[in-house]
């Protein structure tokens, strides 16, 4: 047995008065999980505590919370590993992030996670004809959605989405891993619709800012990340949907920016974004963009001849890199739930290959 020191953030929302910090000494086996230490404390020392559990196995998903400001389940945790991780030892536990706050570490899954879930339609929208008896589905298909399946709805990856910060009205990840659980799944007849209805949101498709912070914050592994980027490919390469937003139009850009230059030329983003500096689609973003360029003149942050020159060419290896990609006879996606590998191929021991996926 050890002790260890948790402080919780603490809101009593009938006291009318704002959130407060709370420390309580508890003892307990240090492989044990913060669950238990803030179980311990609300059966020793106050019973007010309030935190949302069922299973305590990382399963249902129920106990979200962040430990030392990183969102992750409060049962997954273990306490050593989180005084290790804490100032002076101390375990801080507060409430995710991006939700409103129920009471104490009880967050709103309703008003936010919920209602964003409901919004890309998370069910099966049969293809026509619905045969007799059950489709067959090749092993491939289910095996590439069976990464964002394993979503357990816990939230985390909404607690540390920068981009719904900024834009609280963003889809957000979660919401938007489980859009290609359908998309991705050959018995769904409503593809192009799903897709065509998130690219066109401006709060939805292109609104991710690829700040990996939804990839390290899952404990599942779902990455829900790459389930956004997956998205964006089959939208605007494979159905060529070019939404009202121009985020189909800006990737493709950024990429020919980059086989132009080797490294990003921000000069020419923005006008190729719209197709070109004299394109009329271009002229008023552009013409509006003038002020911030001038500013960014007269403190030395950016010169004419940047601005109209380009001094960096893309080198013969970055040249490769592309041929590389473009040249392979199809795009590989790799599911790194099922078929991924986190050890060295030459230190790993030799197993067969059941998946049935690439190496």
């Amino acid at each position: 047995m050890a002790e260890f020191t948790l402080r919780l953030r603490r809101f009593d929302p009938e006291s009318e008065g704002p959130a407060y910090w709370e420390s309580h000494t508890v003892e307990l086996a240090p492989h044990r999980s913060v669950l238990e230490g803030i179980l311990q404390a609300r059966a020793r020392f106050d019973g007010s505590i309030g935190i949302r559990c069922s299973c305590r196995a990382a399963i249902c998903g129920s106990c979200g919370v962040r430990v030392n400001g990183e969102p992750g389940l409060a049962c997954q945790t273990h306490l050593d590993a989180a005084s290790a991780g804490g100032r002076n030892g101390v375990i801080e536990v507060e409430p995710m992030g991006n939700m409103p706050v129920i009471k104490d570490l009880i967050v709103d899954m309703e008003a936010v996670h919920w209602k964003k879930i409901r919004s890309v339609t998370p069910w099966l929208l049969a293809k026509q004809p619905v045969p007799e008896r059950e489709y067959v589905v090749p092993r491939e298909s289910m095996v590439d959605v069976t990464q964002s399946m394993a979503c357990i709805q816990c939230g985390a990856c909404v607690s540390d989405c920068l981009a719904m910060e900024v834009d609280p009205l963003f889809t957000g990840p979660a919401a938007l891993a489980k859009a290609y659980r359908f998309v991705g799944d050959p018995r769904d007849g409503e593809h192009e619709e799903r897709l065509r209805s998130l690219a066109e949101d401006e709060h939805g498709l292109y609104t991710c800012t690829h700040c990996f912070k939804c990839v390290d914050a899952c404990p599942k592994g779902v990455d829900p990340m790459g389930q956004i980027m997956r998205l964006r490919r089959i939208a605007g390469n494979d159905m060529g949907i070019e939404d009202r937003n121009n985020g189909a139009r800006h990737e493709h850009a950024f990429v020919e920016n980059i086989r132009r230059n080797g490294v990003l030329h921000e000069a020419d983003l923005l006008p190729d974004s719209y197709g070109g500096k004299l394109h009329p689609r271009g002229l008023p973003t552009l013409l509006g963009s003038l002020p911030v360029v001038l500013k960014a003149m007269r403190r030395g942050k950016v010169s004419l001849g940047k601005i109209l020159g380009h001094p960096h060419k893309a080198s013969r290896e970055v040249k490769a890199i592309f041929a590389a990609v473009e040249g392979r006879a199809e795009r590989y996606e790799l599911n790194l739930y099922v078929s991924g590998r986190d050890e060295d191929a030459s230190d790993a021991p030799t197993k067969p290959n059941t998946t049935g996926a690439r190496p």
